[in-house]
């Protein structure tokens, strides 16, 4: 029992040596053993038994010599505190959208996290992914703003440059969404009665939450389509499901709001200026879809499905001719 309990206590403190190395560029070593409660020598042990890992730590000559943890040729386990950890898996699942790689280091990361922080992470569910890479916001707000979405608890938050003298603002939070590189607070808004849109870098969440409520309709139903209007001003927009992988056609959707739905569908919003040119910018994908909405989009597809017809009559005969 007594050699178990040494190993435990000999792994718990290289992790803490690792950590500590991470944390800053050089460590005296009488520092080291100062923050780990051993001696000099049992520092040097625990280094040598760090390189034996993988990890190039150079020792710097002196009375007491240093330490430094520097870059190696090969990738070595790594060590994340938790707000690291939540950090990464927030920034892999926006990259995971259009990165099969990102996608497989989101998946080994949640496999090897403990429950804790697994139930925290899980808790952030992006609802519209933009595609493009997203500012950064900590991830300790979306975490917070996921958690709420997902209880359907009312925020209360104080944003922008308003000063904490004034009264806070209180929303329904209804949807966590990326656009253009910032993350979003899709919301209503209980002070002012109507929908609006938070960016989250700017909130300063107040704890904690207020009460439970019954969930709203978002303007139009789908979130995408009223993130898409509200920020590009266009007078039409539309949502479908398509049957491509996200990845495939993420490069290709510009200013759209684009989510993925699993192996070979995804839901696709765009906006333009009228209904047949929206359908045109649909139909440029060349793959089966689903409208979602709205009615007006079904129509212009059937005309432009008439007028593509048509066209290819008139080709044809031509051809002939």
């Amino acid at each position: 029992m007594c050699h178990l309990l040494g190993v435990t206590t000999t792994s718990s403190r290289l992790l803490a040596l690792l950590s500590l190395l991470q944390s800053r560029r050089d460590w005296p070593g009488a520092l080291l053993a100062d923050r780990l409660g051993v001696s000099l020598r049992t520092v040097r042990r625990d280094v040598d038994r760090l390189r034996e890992l993988g990890y190039p730590i150079a020792a710097a000559k002196g009375p007491d010599g240093g330490y430094r943890l520097g870059a190696g040729t090969e990738l070595p386990p790594l060590l994340f505190d938790d707000e690291q950890a939540v950090a990464v898996t927030v920034a892999l699942q926006v990259a995971a959208v259009g990165d099969d790689a990102a996608g497989r280091a989101l998946t080994t990361i949640r496999q090897v996290m403990p429950a804790r922080l697994r139930r925290r992470v899980e808790a952030l569910e992006v609802t519209a992914v933009a595609p493009r890479p997203v500012a950064p916001t900590p991830g300790g707000v979306l975490l917070a703003l996921s958690a709420a979405v997902k209880a359907r608890e009312t925020v209360s938050f104080d944003y922008g440059t308003s000063g904490l003298d004034r009264p806070p603002r209180h929303a329904e939070p209804h949807a966590v969404v990326s656009w253009d590189r910032r993350w979003y607070l899709v919301a209503y808004d209980l002070g002012r009665h109507d929908w609006r849109v938070f960016r989250a870098d700017r909130l300063r969440l107040r704890t904690p939450n207020g009460p439970r409520f019954a969930p709203r309709r978002v303007p139009g139903g789908d979130v995408g389509a009223f993130v898409t209007a509200r920020f590009r001003g266009v007078a039409c927009t539309g949502t479908v499901i398509l049957a491509l992988d996200a990845a495939e056609i993420l490069p290709y959707v510009g200013d759209g709001v684009l989510e993925e739905l699993g192996p070979g569908r995804c839901r696709l919003t765009l906006g333009s200026w009228s209904w047949m040119s929206l359908a045109a910018g649909f139909a440029r994908f060349d793959a089966d879809f689903d409208v979602v909405e709205p009615p007006e989009l079904v129509e212009a597809f059937a005309r432009l499905g008439r007028r593509c017809e048509g066209a290819g009559q008139r080709g044809s005969a031509v051809s002939q001719a």
